[in-house]
């Protein structure tokens, strides 16, 4: 195991924008360039971009964004962890109400990414997604935050 040494950053930035994202229905929403946006609008240089999710029945992730069918997959794991026929309690919004929270509980909804070089510290396959889990059309919010340093300090 090898580790890079440690390097002491102080806070000099905090920024924070809200993002609204349309969805189509049950399925991922790639957040990838627009992270990198806000990280480019406020001049992000080395620090921690934060990215949380106003909802209980959308996600967030960080996947492979290379293959569509890992996302199809992921829906089909999904729809057997949490599959709308259960038989729930509470479905006051509908079917699909109760599995997008068990949905939402089995992944995330805050992540916290490295940048450094002014990007994200994602792999060379990975994309930040929102995965909404209900079958219609949202409006979600999912707020973008930034702790570090910016360019030219």
């Amino acid at each position: 195991m090898k580790r890079s040494p440690a390097v002491r950053v102080p806070l000099e930035i905090q920024a924070q924008s809200l993002l609204e994202v349309e969805t189509r229905g049950q399925g991922f929403t790639d957040l990838t360039r627009e992270a990198a946006a806000f990280l480019a609008e406020i001049g992000a240089e080395q620090g921690l971009l934060t990215v949380f999710c106003r909802h209980t029945s959308a996600s967030l992730t960080i996947q492979e964004n290379a293959d569509p069918d890992v996302q199809r997959d992921l829906l089909t794991a999904l729809d057997d962890l949490a599959p709308r026929d259960r038989g729930w309690v509470h479905d006051t919004e509908g079917p699909d109400d109760m599995p997008a929270h068990v949905r939402t509980l089995l992944s995330d909804t805050a992540l916290a990414i490295p940048v450094a070089d002014g990007g994200a510290r994602l792999g060379t396959w990975q994309g930040l997604y929102l995965v909404e889990h209900r079958d219609r059309p949202h409006r979600r919010q999912v707020v973008l935050g930034f702790l570090g340093t910016a360019r030219g300090s």
